[in-house]
């Protein structure tokens, strides 16, 4: 018979969705960061102004490549 004030599933299931919770928050902030730092990148290329077809090329492919990313990131 279980105890009443264990959670259900056993005294360490509690613990376990907990440090679940530690580990998603976690990549959550890692995620968070990269998609800050592809944002600035995107605003700085964004930014820039050329009247070179080939930079404007280069500049339209890392635009592409970055939004992608962010994208992938969700």
């Amino acid at each position: 018979m279980a105890n009443a004030t264990e959670p259900q599933g056993g005294p360490r299931e509690g613990h376990i969705s907990e440090e679940m919770r530690r580990v998603a928050a976690k990549k959550s902030a890692v995620i968070e960061r990269q998609k800050q730092a592809l944002n600035l990148q995107r605003e700085s290329i964004l930014s820039q102004k050329t009247s070179s077809p080939h930079r404007r090329a280069g500049l339209e492919a890392a635009l592409a490549q970055i939004e992608g990313q962010i994208i992938a990131l969700g």
